[in-house]
Order: structure tokens, then C-alpha cells, then sequence
């Protein structure tokens, strides 16, 4: 059986919502709503809130493999039932090959800087 409270912890730390803000969302203290992220099981009333406020089917929460290394996690766009899936390590890893890109052209920057100076002391 899946643990709900890690489940919309892993989904709330997807959509990057502190605690504070979720629990202020949900009108009640951030305790409170800790406490909710701590329990295997949840009440349907509270579950349906939380989902609202994630904008995540309380079916993903529920069905959410958290301890799974590969997580997929389906999110709906909008009322017009269109969904799409997400992959986190996909994004990992295209974030990781955009950071080393970036790294890439600051180094070559620096180099021409570097080169520029070199150039600018033989004058």
C-alpha cells in the first residue's frame, strides 16, 4: 500500500510548494499539514484538497509508486483533459546537459577574456 503522505510530499516538492504555502492554501496551520504529509493513510475529504491545490488526480497520489526510481508522474493540464507525462529523471539529465552547455561557453568566455588581456599587456 502506498504511503499518501510521502506521495504528496514527493508531488508537492515536484511543483517546488513549501509546506508553509500549502498549508496556508489549505487553511490550516504548517503543523498541521506536516503532520498530514507524516500519515500512510488520509482521509478522502483532506486528500480531494490537497489534490485540488497540486492540480495532480488523487488517483496519481494514491497509485504513486514514491520509492520507485524511475517515478512517472501524470499531471492534467487544464479542463480540456489533455495530459501529459513527465519523466523526473529525463529532466534531471536535460538539466544536467544544459548546465554543462552553459559551463561549456562561460569557460570559452573566460579563455577569450584571458586571451584579450594577454593580448592587451604585450601593447
Amino acid at each position: 500500500m502506498a504511503h499518501l503522505g510521502k506521495n504528496i510530499s514527493s508531488l508537492r516538492n515536484f511543483r517546488r510548494i513549501p509546506q508553509k504555502e500549502m498549508a496556508g492554501k489549505l487553511q490550516i496551520s504548517q503543523q498541521e499539514y506536516s503532520r498530514l504529509e507524516s500519515k500512510e493513510e488520509i482521509d478522502e475529504e483532506w486528500l480531494n484538497k490537497i489534490a485540488a491545490v497540486l492540480d495532480f488526480p488523487v488517483d496519481a497520489i494514491k497509485n504513486m509508486d514514491s520509492a520507485a526510481t524511475f517515478q512517472t508522474v501524470y499531471q492534467q493540464t487544464g479542463n480540456n483533459g489533455n495530459g501529459f507525462y513527465v519523466n523526473s529523471n529525463e529532466k534531471v539529465i536535460e538539466m544536467y546537459e544544459r548546465l554543462l552547455k552553459e559551463k561549456d561557453a562561460v569557460i570559452e568566455m573566460q579563455k577569450g577574456i584571458i586571451e584579450m588581456y594577454k593580448e592587451g599587456k604585450k601593447s
